[in-house]
């Protein structure tokens, strides 16, 4: 059995999959989101209740916001504060005494679709999540490519490709910087470019929503940077699924309108990469954290 968590800013969703990939047990539990130490102890708890719940054999899998540092084992870029420069994986383990695996929750999102998602099969398999605000996670032949700084698949917070004269420098983004994916690529991002330019203060949701011609031309810009976006990451990694997932991923348009804009974007006479929506929704995210432990548990 596989126990996956997923260690959200206001809830925590755990789930047993069996070796077929059923959910057979779900519990959720609010984030104690201020109180690195109470976030420990929920994690072991729910890890106890789900060994009560089976008598086999149990791997343990998180997926989280931020990562671990190569180089320090400690958490950063977390926007659950409380867990940056923690040394959460030791802690876990010594709280609950087995190995756990913990991954980036864009990450496990990647790994949940290309293991029996959305991206089943495919050889190469980006992700991205735009909701709040974006991120990305790669997998090639199943497995979760992290890289060798462990930001494999980091998308956010790479600047926007191909920027107009009025996209420059951006709007600042909470990593420092101007312009990065997430502040244009994202709900957030999207509300925000459209009260710039119309002068109305909407939802993602009230954008896609309206028949105004300024809605529509919000929505125009936004798939435009999309498929500069994802054009960028076909000219270097090339894959054969690119699957959204986050609230956006639900706008049915995207898949259409974003391959015929990216053709413009993409050094190449013939364009085979597939957009699809993820095949999972919400529950993706732990399903992949679960899955951090392939059928071979190697």
């Amino acid at each position: 059995m596989r126990f996956g968590l997923d260690l959200g800013g206001t809830k925590m969703e755990a789930v047993l999959l069996d070796d077929t990939g059923e959910i057979v047990w779900r519990e959720r539990r609010p984030t104690p989101a201020e109180d690195y130490q109470a976030i420990i102890e929920t994690i072991a708890a729910l890890v106890a209740q789900a060994a009560i719940e089976t008598a086999q054999e149990m791997t343990v899998g998180i997926g989280m916001p931020g990562s671990l540092s190569p180089k320090t084992g400690l958490v950063r870029n977390s926007n659950t504060q409380c867990l940056n420069g923690q040394a959460i994986k030791q802690d876990l383990e010594s709280a609950m005494a087995r190995e756990v695996r913990l991954a980036n929750d864009a990450n496990c999102f990647a790994l949940s679709e290309a293991t029996d998602g959305a991206g089943a099969g495919a050889q190469s398999v980006f992700a991205v999540i735009i909701g709040t605000g974006c991120g990305g996670g790669l997998v090639f032949d199943g497995k979760l490519q992290n890289g060798a700084n462990g930001i494999g698949g980091e998308w956010g917070h790479n600047p926007l490709a191909a920027p107009t004269a009025d996209e420059l420098p951006g709007p600042p983004c909470y990593c420092g910087r101007h312009g990065c994916n997430e502040v244009w690529i994202s709900g957030s991002g999207f509300a925000r470019d459209h009260e710039a330019i119309a002068g109305e203060k909407l939802t993602a949701e009230q954008i896609i929503a309206s028949d105004s011609a300024a809605a529509k031309a919000s929505f125009e810009r936004l798939c435009d940077r999309i498929a500069r976006a994802l054009g960028a990451v076909i000219n270097v990694v090339d894959p054969d699924v690119i699957v959204l997932g986050g609230g956006l991923s639900n706008v049915d348009a995207l898949y259409t309108h974003i391959p015929e804009i990216w053709d413009g974007y993409i050094f190449s006479d013939v364009i085979e990469t597939r957009l699809v929506k993820n095949k999972h929704g919400d529950a993706s995210g732990v399903r992949g954290a679960a899955w951090l432990w392939p059928l071979n548990k190697g």
